[in-house]
């Protein structure tokens, strides 16, 4: 496991500025390949499958695991592809616990 997928998601209340430059790059390399910073605003990775099925069996996964962490993504689902993007809607950017669930998804890859 991961030290970022080991962390638990800390809900953000706001009034704190999202992450830039050099703390993105840091978190970024945490993760692995993948995920892509998107504009300093949102993180997104797309998950190949070999059918339908196992897509949407692991949009179920991620959904119970967001629900769990209470950090919700944006999926999108189609034939053997899930797209996941993830940014904290309070500040309109990223933040910590953005990239603990993206390591956290990761991780639902082979359950």
């Amino acid at each position: 496991m991961s030290e970022l997928a080991a962390k638990q998601c800390v809900p953000c209340r706001g009034g704190v500025p999202p992450l830039q430059g050099d703390e993105l790059v840091t978190f970024q390399e945490q993760l692995g390949g993948g995920w892509h910073v998107i504009q300093e605003h949102h993180l997104e990775r797309e998950y190949r499958f070999e059918d339908f099925r196992q897509a949407l069996d692991f949009t179920v996964r991620v959904g119970e695991m967001a629900e769990v962490q209470g950090h919700h993504p944006d999926l999108f689902l189609a034939w053997g592809l899930v797209k996941v993007t993830v940014w904290t809607h309070k500040i309109d950017g990223l933040t910590e616990s953005d990239f603990v669930f993206a390591a956290k998804v990761d991780q639902l890859v082979s359950g």
